[in-house]
């Protein structure tokens, strides 16, 4: 490894599925090191994790990094949104965290919303209109079924706030993150009495929102990570919100990512407010806006559909006019949350390969149909879709996107992009820089750009169809069929 130009910062992506670190080089953005480590998420009516599994992976990754992480002179953890974590009075977590993808509280989330005032109030209120992603529904779903676990806690945290808690001994968050909770207004960049009231949850169980641009604390004594005492710690934030940073995005630029969850995202000065429920109001990691639409059902999802049918996830053929709705964990866009897979339109000489596209399809279908939505007026919808997550490397995400948006399609070379933005954030409590403008000193869009092929309207009409006179179906979930 040669020598870094500049002080080394470590960024940190606590997603779903595992943590990943970065050593990076705050002069030049170069990845001096990294490492990653799996997370264990449970299977069936619900998707929870144990926080103290994030810890050990983090330990691992930051092991694999080796002596450069010991050189960090700062550290931003960017992590899963939504997820509920709940704290006893010795800091262990009182049950395993409810992770966004549990759907279990979707009928608290209908309550919420018709209780404190209808969508509309939601929408102006908090940003958004909470769904069964929401803390805040998850929130109600635990006072409802779990009450002595409620009784127990005695700090509620979001995934990255507790391991950033672990690291400083402080309880904090940022306003990027505490914005997808539904229990902050953006309206006063504050907590919201009223909702709080209504839930049942003490304020000072909640911890500070800490500002952009402030140090959240210093790595504290006793802790098992290559850190000095004193490394500052960045606030962290959400992962989009950190991905955000991380391609150092200027307002109207679109992005759309593919992983576990797809999203559309951009930043805006302008604070949104969708009672549709579409589009989810939440706040940036550095002052503004980050209005975003989010799927459950992405690269999971398709990946699924592949291993069902015995082929390789790129082995699609064309030619095909079957629909298929990938909705394997319900659906949060369209807000179907107890729905289940829909397969339309089979004949006798569809393929496997028409139907492992069709999957493809409709994963996208349904984030291009939040992207006008995303975007303000102003916006240039001729500009690049900037294509990042897991699935943005695969050619036939790449050439449905294409295909189904029109547009031309950037895939920035850097990888690791929530990783990225958190080391971004870090880097810039050490120079006073806003940290999307480190990024763009990284250069870290840079990438082949895709020229815009024809918009294939047939197929978008097709699938928009059969979501439309499938709806009702889908919204009464597999239990009432």
């Amino acid at each position: 490894m040669s020598a870094a130009e500049g002080p080394l910062v470590v960024g940190v992506d606590t997603s779903t599925q595992s943590t990943k670190a970065l050593v990076v080089d705050a002069s030049t953005g170069r990845v001096v090191a990294s490492g990653q480590a799996a997370h264990t998420v449970t299977s069936g009516a619900g998707r929870e994790s144990d926080p103290r599994q994030w810890w050990d992976a983090l330990c691992e990754a930051l092991r694999q990094c080796g002596d450069a992480a010991h050189e960090a002179a700062a550290v931003s953890i960017g992590g899963q949104q939504h997820g509920l974590v709940t704290l006893d009075a010795h800091g262990e977590p009182v049950r395993p965290a409810l992770l966004w993808n549990d759907v279990r509280s979707a009928p608290q989330a209908r309550r919420l919303v018709e209780e404190l005032g209808g969508p509309d109030a939601w929408a102006e209120r908090t940003g958004s209109v909470p769904g069964a992603s929401f803390t805040v529904s998850k929130w109600a779903w635990l006072a409802e079924h779990e009450p002595d676990a409620v009784r127990a806690t005695r700090a509620v945290r979001l995934p990255h706030d507790y391991l950033t808690e672990r690291l400083t001994g402080l309880g904090t968050t940022d306003r990027g993150d505490v914005s997808g909770t539904g229990w902050w207004a953006s309206t006063t960049e504050s907590y919201d009495e009223e909702t709080l009231a209504h839930v049942g949850l003490d304020p000072a169980l909640l911890p500070r929102v800490v500002r952009p641009g402030e140090v959240a604390g210093t790595v504290r004594d006793g802790h098992d990570l290559p850190f000095s005492k004193g490394t500052l710690v960045a606030p962290g934030t959400g992962d989009n919100a950190a991905a955000a940073l991380g391609l150092g995005l200027r307002p109207g630029t679109p992005v759309l990512s593919l992983g576990t969850s797809g999203t559309v995202y951009a930043v805006s000065k302008r604070r949104p407010t969708d009672p549709t429920g579409t589009v989810a109001g939440f706040a940036d990691a550095h002052g503004d806006w980050l209005p975003l639409a989010c799927t459950l059902n992405c690269t999971l999802a398709v990946d699924r559909v592949a291993a069902l049918l015995g082929l390789d996830r790129e082995a699609v053929e064309p030619g095909t006019s079957v629909t298929l709705l990938p909705y394997l964990d319900g659906e949060r866009t369209p807000n179907l949350p107890h729905a289940s897979g829909l397969l339309h339109g089979l004949r006798h000489d569809t393929t496997g390969g028409q139907v492992l596209q069709a999957a493809y399809d409709g994963a996208v279908h349904s984030l291009l149909g939040a992207l006008d939505l995303v975007l303000d007026e102003d916006a240039d919808r001729t500009a690049p879709l900037l294509l990042i997550g897991g699935g943005a490397r695969g050619t036939a995400w790449q050439e449905t996107v294409r295909r189904l948006s029109g547009r031309p399609v950037q895939i920035p070379e850097a990888k690791e992009l929530v990783a990225l933005g958190a080391a971004a954030q870090a880097a810039g409590l050490l120079t006073g820089e806003d940290p999307a403008a480190v990024a763009r000193r990284w250069n870290t869009t840079e990438g082949r750009v895709l020229d815009a092929v024809e918009r294939d309207e047939e197929a978008l009409n097709r699938i928009a169809g059969v979501v439309s006179d499938a709806s009702p179906l889908l919204e009464r979930g597999t239990d009432s069929l």
